[in-house]
Parts: C-alpha cells; structure tokens; sequence
C-alpha cells in the first residue's frame, strides 16, 4: 500500500461500472481520482482538478478519445493512458504517436491497470524532482537545438519550437547524456520502466520516428538519431549542458 496523495487521476471513461472498478483500485493505492463520462465534461473538469495522469477510453460518447489524447500532449505536465478494447497493433501505434506514455487493453487485470499507473507516475514524480534540482544543468544545446528540460520544449535557433510529450523527453534525455553511444531498444525501454513482456519494440520505433520529425531529421539518411541495425540507436551531437 502507498501513502495518501500518490497523485491526482483523471478516469474518462463513459462505462459507468469500468470507471467506478478503476477508481476503487486507484483509491485503494492512495490515488485521487475523480471520473468524467465524456471529453466535454472532462474539459470543463479539467482546470479544477489539475490531474498528473489521464486515463483515457477511445469509445467516448462525444468525442474520440485520442483527440483528448493529442490535447493532453499540448500539456507535458499531464501524462496519459489509453484505455481501450481495441487490441489491434494499429490502434496501440496511433495512440503513441498521439503522446500517450502507455496503452492497455480492455479487459484488463485490474492490478495490471494499477501496475501501470504507478510506473507512469513515478516517472512523473522523478522528472519533477529532476526539475527541483535548481542546481543541476536544465538545457542541452547541440547543432542549432536547444531542449528545454523543465518546459519540455524542443527549440531551433530560427526560432520554431516543438513540445515534447514525457516519454519523448525521457528518450531524449538518455540520449543526450549518453551522445555518441549505443542504446539497444530494451535499454531504452527500461528507461522508460516499461514491462518488456507488456510493452512491444515498435512502441519505441514510433518514439523514435516522433523524435525525428521534430528534429527536421531525414527518414532516409538521420543526422542525430542513427539507426544500428540489429543494435538499436545512438544520437551523434555534440552536447553542452547549460543553467
């Protein structure tokens, strides 16, 4: 059992009885939860509550779930989970390529459910005890790019900048501190403590190609994220780390 006040959750979802199974499980976790059973009364809702993690189901009433999805990823302060009964490979793809920094099928275990919360928050909570440190380095320059650790933000120097959704900044992240080396997909998913036995490769490719198409990189021939195949991927740049 965790402590009280794990973190504030919002559970969309238009299934009366899944909804109020969900917010059970989290209660019992120490979570604050509060259910909307559509995206509209989720956006009015929203400023009120101020949710770290959104569980988001795709069949809502009024909307379709991934464009609360993509809302949400114009947020990088909220993080966000896709509940769904659609279990097909395309489905899971679109819903990380929106931003969500998980997808779980319904049914599901209920403690699977509550498995996957607490990974997604406590990768929350350390990226915003990372952000507390004053003292320790909150940019990476490299080329003409400067990422924005706190504001999770992703500029040129022509002035174009780009949000990054919590996943794609941990990545990012990794690679800048480790520029010039080799990260096998299953390193990077442990970095994202995610459950290689839950989670599948292509999740990360998606990350990936998300990451190059803010980069302005060429699918065909990457300047920064170069793909070793049969290896993984290493980010070539110079890095300097700045206050």
């Amino acid at each position: 059992m965790t402590n009280p006040a794990e973190g504030k959750i919002a559970i969309i979802e238009d299934d009366k009885d899944i909804a109020a199974n969900i917010q059970v499980a989290l209660n019992d976790y120490g979570f604050d939860c509060k259910i909307f059973a559509s995206a509209s009364e989720f956006y009015d809702g929203i400023d009120g509550m101020k949710p770290d993690l959104c569980l988001v189901d795709l069949g809502l009433p009024d909307q379709n779930g991934l464009d609360v999805i993509k809302k949400l990823n114009d947020n990088a302060d909220v993080a966000s989970i896709i509940i769904s009964g659609r279990r097909a490979l395309t489905d899971k793809i679109v819903g990380l390529e929106m931003g969500a920094d998980d997808y779980i099928s319904k049914p599901f275990e209920t403690a699977e459910l509550v498995a996957r919360v607490r990974t997604v928050m406590r990768r929350i909570n350390k990226a915003r005890r990372t952000n507390d440190q004053a003292l320790q380095p909150s940019k990476a320059k490299f080329d003409n790019w400067t990422l924005d650790m706190i504001n999770y933000t992703l500029a040129h120097q022509d002035g174009t900048s780009t949000q990054l959704s919590m996943a794609e900044m941990d990545i990012m992240k990794m690679f800048l501190e480790g520029a010039n080396r080799l990260f096998s997909r299953a390193q990077i998913l442990d970095n994202l403590k995610l459950d290689p036995d839950q989670n599948f490769d292509r999740s990360i490719d998606v990350r990936i190609s998300r990451l190059r198409s803010k980069l302005c990189e060429s699918t065909q021939s990457p300047k920064f994220i170069k793909t070793v195949y049969g290896g993984g991927y290493m980010f070539v740049a110079n890095v300097e780390w700045v206050n």
